[in-house]
Parts: structure tokens; sequence; C-alpha cells
């Protein structure tokens, strides 16, 4: 049996999850409308990336014999002008999906839950990477975006971005 807040912070985060994947889709929507196909890449992947992250919490809820509620997932309310505007909004929302999982790592520790402490292990590292990817693309517009055949170039090479799904194991 899980802990009830461990449990009720492990459901919200399956909204969580579901919305940082909503998020990515509006930035890859906006970077299509511009004609960069790569950026869309990129961001297209995320949100895949996004949605079997909270697909992976759903399946632990569940396999914890824990009832998963779906809440409605809210629109993206950010303005986005500048083509670094979504670049930026990235960075800060994987550094708030990381203090949510870090409170969640709280709990379960705190609970003495060491499965789930043991599946959020890996979170845990995810979250680094991904803080360091999508502040490794901030470095590379800035340093290269403003020119266009930097631009360009940045923009093939985000093309290449393949999706792989993740092999937590439940």
């Amino acid at each position: 049996m899980l802990d009830a807040k461990v449990k009720e912070l492990l459901n919200e985060q399956v909204n969580k999850e579901f919305y940082s994947a909503y998020l990515y889709l509006d930035f890859a929507n906006f970077y299509n409308r511009r004609g960069l196909d790569g950026f869309y890449n990129w961001f297209y992947i995320q949100t895949q990336e996004e949605r079997d992250h909270a697909m992976l919490f759903m399946k632990y809820l569940q396999n914890n014999s824990a009832d998963v509620e779906l809440l409605m997932i809210p629109k993206p309310e950010i303005s986005l002008e500048r083509l670094e505007d979504p670049l930026h909004e990235a960075v800060k929302h994987e550094a708030y999906v990381t203090s949510l999982i870090n409170n969640l790592y709280d709990a379960a520790q705190s609970a003495k839950d060491f499965r789930t402490v043991q599946f959020l292990d890996w979170f845990v590292k995810e979250q680094g990477e991904e803080e360091k990817n999508t502040q490794d693309l901030v470095t590379k517009m800035e340093l290269f975006g403003s020119e266009p055949r930097s631009l360009y170039m940045l923009d093939n090479e985000l093309k290449a971005r393949v999706y792989t799904a993740p092999s937590l194991v439940l």
C-alpha cells in the first residue's frame, strides 16, 4: 500500500507530466508556424517523452493498486513572440518539474516507501538530463541563432533528433 500523501503526489505528477506534454506541443506548434522544422521536431519529441513519463507514473500507481485520477489539463498561458521564448520557458519548466520530483522523493523517503524511492531514482536522473538538454539548446541559440545561416544549421541539427522510449521497468 502506498502512503496517502505519496499516492496523492504521484497522481498529481501524472497530470503534471501530461501538462508538460501539452506545453511542449504548444512550443512545437510555435516553431511549426515559423517554418523551423528542427525546433518543431525537438519539442515534438519532448512531447512524446513527457507523455511517456505520465504513463510511467500512471502504471506505477496501477501496479500498486492505486486509482489514477485524470484531471483537466489547462491550456498553456505563455506569451511566445521571439524564437528563443519557448527555449527559455522550457528551461524554467524543467526546473519546476525537477522541484516536483524532489518533493515526491522527499515524501517517499519520509514515508519510508523505498519502492517508490527506487522508482523515482530514474526520474531524478532524467530531470538532470532534461535540464542540461534545455539549457544546452538555449546556449546554442544564444551563440548561433541570431545569424540566419547558423540558425538554419542549428535547425537542421535538431531535425536529426529521434525519439527513444524510456526503458524503465516497473
